[in-house]
């Protein structure tokens, strides 16, 4: 983005936040133009802006490689505003001390705030709900510094500022929508603290799509993009089509084997008219006994494969060979095709692609910004339209580019579909601190059921032997289960209660990053060990298609595919006590910037007939011995599992 312009402009430093584009965002809405650059930016590369923002990140500030800034950073005179790591680097660099607590604040927590600081004296109320993520914390504020917020419950400073410099700082994460008042904060930040001027409005994001494809393809080359069938890729396609017509843009849907049940078949009936390119192919095969190389070493084929992100990697780049081979089959010049995706900005963000952060940790690698696609991105034979955009933004340009309904509402289905919704596992997770862990769960459930009304139904918690990948802290997780169970039928549990006691077992119990509530009469027990070998065989995967097709076809059935923002079905390797068997984990979720998000609450967002629905129809799949709901918010479980 050109910084010759005549908008008051925010600069982003980024120190390796997960939300690092949603800042971005958060500050777009309020109509202010923004650039992300790097953490160590020369400080004469910064004075042409109106005000700094400085990122979260996963380091620690006590850290050797962690992300350094400018030293003259905070003495230039502009205001700041650091979050998490921004606010823990700010006072570090005034001489502050910064302590590892015991217990991690990984969730929504409310914070007591000073009104008379000019960044909450727009709150509603003393008391705010806000996203925590961290370790770190301020110990002792910085000379100079007065802690301006504190949490509720701990009393940990929550945010910092020294009003005469204009440097504040605060210890969550006000651009994500778990913060009830983040866009107050950040309206009192840019208008009130650094008199930022609200000029900036973009013009039709359609018509600068289209003139960037156009740029980029010139008037001779062609497009070859893959269609998945979501809204993402489909409008992608569209954008191509009206950019350089259809005779030169080829559309290709590639049918990997993890697609859910006749899902093929309906993309290409509900494309066919507005993609006439569209071609389907079918590669099971070709997927199935794939290998990549990751760092040099050649990896088991997918079907034999466990590691979510091995996984990811070996379908990621997959897709690269198939395009590959169908330029050569359509008889295109490899050199004069780009290829086209419909990655979103949440995409890079998450695999830590340096287009987003050049600190981000890697939460997972998306099929889109694998090793080979980056390859063809640095070399400039990536279109990627919608790169800058959420997934709420897609649907609006959706809606313009004339797509049907009920594509523009689609729930989102990753592009190695199925794959990483069978969670793959040859012997149980077993580790040295699984005694702890389980006694830690344990004195939870006692402190919860004792704390219960008079006749509430006892909660058991049991430790699962299996690993799922989570968000802590804005870095990766791949921590343990926990399954929740009553005994009780749906409409007869305490679910606020049960919501309650999934967001407090990750925050006192590190070694496990999402909690599940297990259906069924029986109670589960303290530890489940036995698991069942599972891979990527025909198997597993009709097994979880037959399940996914069962609770996609509810949810269709009570209006729910559009409320409910997207639904992942798992096929988790235990029957808890059941011999081979497999269970169902149903993740119905809810989020608008599809970076954080809550559980959906049975009996409010899903009907407890649904979910019966659900339940009654799963276990009448072969081989499945109980089901599940997630409980987790994200974070800090992440909306897959893998």
């Amino acid at each position: 983005m050109t910084t010759e312009h005549t908008y008051d402009t925010v600069a982003i430093l980024d120190a390796g936040s997960q939300f690092g584009k949603v800042i971005d965002r958060r500050v777009r809405d309020l109509k202010v133009q923004t650039v992300i650059l790097p953490l160590d930016t020369d400080v004469k590369d910064l004075t042409k802006y109106k005000a700094i923002i400085i990122s979260g990140g996963p380091q620690s500030v006590y850290l050797e490689n962690s992300p350094k800034c400018h030293p003259e950073l905070f003495n230039m005179g502009l205001p700041i505003l650091g979050i998490c790591y921004g606010m823990q680097l700010m006072n570090f660099m005034f001489g502050g001390q910064i302590e590892k607590k015991a217990t991690r604040q990984d969730g929504v927590f409310d914070i007591a705030v000073t009104r008379s600081s000019k960044l909450f004296a727009k709150c509603a109320t003393d008391i705010s709900s806000v996203l925590l993520t961290h370790g770190d914390s301020v110990g002792t504020p910085a000379p100079g510094f007065i802690v301006s917020a504190t949490t509720a419950l701990t009393g940990i400073a929550a945010a910092i500022e020294c009003e005469e410099k204009r440097l504040y700082g605060v210890q969550f994460h006000p651009e994500v929508d778990l913060t009830a008042e983040g866009t107050t904060f950040f309206s009192s930040f840019l208008f009130d603290i650094a008199g930022v001027i609200p000029s900036f409005s973009m013009d039709s994001r359609k018509v600068d799509a289209i003139a960037a494809i156009r740029a980029q393809v010139g008037e001779t080359d062609n497009i070859l993009v893959l269609v998945s069938g979501g809204v993402d890729s489909s409008v992608c396609a569209l954008l191509c089509l009206e950019a350089v017509g259809p005779e030169r843009v080829y559309a290709l849907h590639v049918d990997q084997g993890l697609m859910r049940a006749d899902e093929s078949a309906k993309v290409m009936a509900a494309l066919r008219s507005s993609i006439p390119t569209l071609k389907v192919v079918d590669e099971t095969e070709t997927f199935l006994n794939a290998t990549t190389e990751i760092d040099g070493v050649r990896t088991c084929k997918l079907r034999d494969a466990v590691a979510p992100e091995v996984k990811r990697k070996i379908i990621g780049d997959t897709f690269m060979h198939v395009s590959d081979r169908a330029v050569k089959e359509w008889g295109l010049v490899p050199e004069k095709t780009f290829l086209a995706q419909g990655t979103l900005r949440p995409d890079l963000i998450e695999s830590a692609s340096k287009h987003v952060s050049g600190n981000a940790e890697v939460i997972k690698t998306h099929h889109n910004d694998t090793a080979l696609v980056r390859v063809l991105r640095d070399q400039g034979r990536i279109i990627e339209p919608l790169a800058d955009y959420h997934k709420d933004e897609v649907r609006v340009l959706g809606i313009q580019c004339g797509l049907a309904s009920d594509l523009v509402w689609r729930q989102p289905f990753p592009g190695p579909g199925l794959g990483i919704r069978v969670l793959c596992i040859e012997e149980p997770h077993l580790t040295e601190t699984d005694a702890d862990t389980i006694a830690r769960l344990s004195a939870l459930t006692a402190e919860h059921n004792a704390a219960a009304a008079t006749g509430a139904a006892p909660v058991s918690a049991s430790l699962v032997a299996v690993r799922t990948v989570g968000v802590q802290g804005d870095g990766r997780s791949y921590r343990g289960l926990v399954a929740l169970s009553t005994g009780q039928p749906a409409c007869e549990v305490d679910w606020a209660s049960m919501l309650t006691l999934a967001k407090a077992i990750p925050k006192t119990v590190h070694t496990v990053n999402r909690v599940v509530f297990v259906f069924g009469e029986q109670l589960t027990q303290a530890h489940y060990t036995d698991i069942t070998p599972t891979r990527l065989g025909a198997a597993s995967v009709d097994k979880l298609r037959a399940a996914d097709k069962v609770v996609n076809d509810v949810l269709h059935a009570h209006s729910l595919v559009r409320p409910l923002s997207q639904v992942p079905v798992v096929l988790v390797p235990t029957g808890f006590g059941v011999a081979g068997a497999h269970s169902i984990a149903v993740r119905p979720f809810i989020t608008n910037d599809f970076m954080t998000g809550v559980p959906a609450t049975p009996g409010k967002d899903i009907t407890f007939e649904a979910l019966d629905e659900i339940v009654t129809g799963v276990l009448a799949v072969e081989g499945v011995a109980r089901v599940m709901i997630d409980l987790t918010a994200k974070p800090p479980g992440t909306t897959e599992w893998e």
